[in-house]
């Protein structure tokens, strides 16, 4: 200290007094110097400082000395905490009577100079070395020097030799275990408590070290906390912090417990991922989707999920690999409303446009409160969207979600391609837990009241039905129970026991236009002598189309004449029509640009073909069709096919 290797900014004598809780400091009276002389000392201080219990082993210690840190910063040199050198006072009879305490900093000579260069800490190093009993010149020996050497220089200077001796080979046995591990040292006057860290270097950083810092402020009741991080060509990094508690103490604390704790702060999401993606498919695919993935997820996305939801996605994102299809996962959070639940589209290549996806989530009866976009980045893959959608429903229903998942997966599915329109007929996915098809007859016989004349438009016809969910179920059954081609005898008794249901229901509708439209659904359904409904290709997947064949004599309000036969044709695509004056009649096939009445144009030319052919055959025919989504006119080649497909 005299060698100009601490900068003296305080000095004070103190005389130990007894009393009946324990020992306190009392300052002498015109002892002080520079910042702690009397002239500084605050008016109505307490005259005896109590020392904590820890306290009273250095008074019982054989160290004439001790060292430590004061519990105020410098204000001149640097503004760190003030270094504390206490010397014991006694009297003639060797008895600890005092403390001459002296206040200031090292200078840097002290924290850069070989330990072997400072006495008290050459002989506490050397002390602990040939305690340790490691051959000379070897491998250990030379690892323990190098860890008191990089220790941290503080530490060294106020540890005493035990607690030192037990920690360096802590530290020694870490060698490169890629492990996290805790050290801690307590202030004997419980002012501070001095933590070394001990990470895996590769999971350092900034984020870490808060969550630690708060770690263990939050544990040893922290006012403050300092760190110094030390990244070496080691394994591990080792971060110091200094934590010093409130006025209002430092509790205890469990260390084996809190080291638990930091392991569990130090896991990365990554090593999450890993041990789930082994969990959930096995060591050798479980690697490759981790190399594969275990890097791709952005910080968004790991700060919103944990790794094990990762797991589900990463399927689905294989899933969509190399295609143009879509993946879906309908799911409710376990703290989620019973009206709320989240939904997650996956799509490799390009994302997906709000524009598009939320009219048709919207259509299927639910809100969209939020909207989160995760692009996944995979080495050698195509990059993969994960869009994940906060959802609510529209009305006050509420629905079992495992119930209605796959329903409503496969009409968000169906509408993303096209296999069925988007529109609020859709609703009824949710409301009645029809499938998509299944709404799709509905839509396709509203669609042909409005070309027979409905006098509703097509959102009043599709609020008349969603509106009435139970009659709009019921309805479907009814056509079920019509034409599966499995019922067998068991037809005819299903019919009439739906067709007593539904007159009751419709009794029931307050509204005179609800009750209008429902009972014109009730009389096509009726008139409906064929469908092509359960017909499939070679593949077992069903038509892309929907076509009815009507009895005209049974269908109310249409206008005359009436055809002897209609066939009505519906998809997403197309609409048409074929009308038929008699079993044998003549006629051909128009391409239509009337959309909202190409029946009442095709029916005008049935009755121009009767009269031009009753010289050939006894009655006419004629047919026609709308395309429903043609490319722009200018672009004519593909116009004129898109046509051709249709026909």
């Amino acid at each position: 200290m005299v060698a100009d290797h601490f900068t003296f900014l305080g000095q004070r004598d103190y005389e130990l007094v007894q009393h009946d809780i324990g020992y306190g400091l009392r300052a002498v009276p015109g002892s002080g110097l520079g910042i702690l002389r009397d002239a500084l000392r605050p008016v109505g201080a307490d005259e005896v400082t109590p020392l904590p219990p820890a306290a009273a082993g250095i008074i019982t210690g054989s160290s004439p000395i001790f060292l430590t840190k004061a519990n105020s910063r410098a204000t001149v040199h640097r503004p760190g905490y003030l270094d504390y050198v206490g010397i014991k006072l006694t009297g003639p009879d060797g008895k600890v009577t005092g403390e001459r305490r002296f206040i200031g900093l090292y200078t840097s000579t002290a924290y850069f100079v070989s330990a072997s260069e400072i006495p008290i800490v050459r002989r506490k190093c050397a002390n602990i070395v040939r305690r340790a009993g490691f051959l000379p010149k070897g491998h250990l020996a030379k690892s323990l020097v190098t860890v008191l050497e990089t220790y941290p220089r503080d530490e060294l200077f106020q540890t005493d030799e035990n607690q030192l001796y037990d920690t360096a080979l802590g530290v020694l046995r870490l060698q490169e275990h890629q492990r996290t591990r805790l050290f801690v040292r307590r202030d004997r006057f419980d002012r501070f408590v001095s933590c070394l860290v001990f990470v895996p270097r590769d999971k350092y950083n900034t984020d870490l070290r808060q969550r630690i810092a708060n770690l263990l402020a939050e544990a040893f009741n922290g006012d403050s906390v300092e760190f110094t991080p030390l990244l070496s060509e080691s394994t591990l990094a080792r971060i110091h912090f200094v934590v010093h508690a409130k006025p209002d103490g430092m509790p205890n604390v469990d260390t084996r417990e809190l080291e638990a704790r930091l392991v569990q702060v130090a896991r990365r999401w990554q090593d999450d991922l890993a041990d789930a993606l082994l969990d959930a498919f096995g060591e050798e695919q479980g690697n490759r989707l981790l190399q594969h993935y275990g890097d791709s997820f952005p910080a968004g996305y790991r700060d919103d999920y944990p790794a094990r939801t990762a797991v589900r996605d990463i399927e689905l994102i294989e899933r969509v690999q190399g295609s143009e299809k879509l993946a879906m996962n309908l799911y409710r959070l376990i703290e989620a409303g019973p009206r709320a639940f989240r939904f997650k589209v996956y799509r490799a290549g390009l994302p997906i446009a709000l524009s598009r996806s939320l009219p048709m989530l919207e259509h299927l009866g639910v809100r969209v409160d939020e909207e989160r976009p995760y692009l996944i980045e995979a080495p050698g893959a195509t990059p993969a969207w994960i869009h994940d959608f906060g959802l609510e429903l529209a009305d006050d229903a509420e629905f079992d979600i495992e119930r209605v998942k796959a329903l409503f997966e496969e009409t968000f599915e169906q509408v993303w391609t096209g296999a069925i329109e988007s529109d609020d007929f859709n609703l009824l996915v949710l409301r009645t837990q029809l499938n998509a098809r299944e709404v799709t007859i509905l839509c396709a016989y509203a669609k042909y009241l409005r070309q027979v004349g409905s006098t509703f438009s097509d959102a009043y016809i599709e609020r008349a039905v969603t509106g009435n969910p139970a009659i709009a179920r019921m309805l479907v059954e009814l056509f079920i129970a019509r034409f599966n081609p499995v019922l067998g005898d068991a037809r005819e008794a299903s019919v009439e026991a739906l067709l007593a249901k539904i007159e009751g229901a419709l009794d029931q509708v307050t509204n005179l236009d609800e009750d209008r439209i429902l009972r014109q659904f009730l009389d096509v359904i009726k008139a409906t002598q064929r469908t092509n409904y359960y017909r499939f290709d070679g593949n077992g997947h069903p038509k892309p189309y929907l076509s009815f064949k009507f009895d005209p004599s049974q269908v109310s309000g249409l206008p005359e004449p009436k055809p002897m036969f209609e066939i009505w044709v519906y998809s997403p695509r197309v609409e048409g029509v074929h009308l038929r004056g008699g079993r044998v009649a003549r006629g051909g096939l128009r391409w239509s640009d009337r959309r909202e009445d190409f029946r009442t144009e095709v029916l005008g030319l049935m009755k121009a073909q009767m009269v031009k052919n009753v010289m050939i055959v006894p009655v006419g025919s004629k047919g026609g069709f709308v395309v429903k989504n043609p490319p722009p006119l200018a672009e004519r080649d593909a116009w004129m096919r898109e046509g051709v497909a249709c026909y």
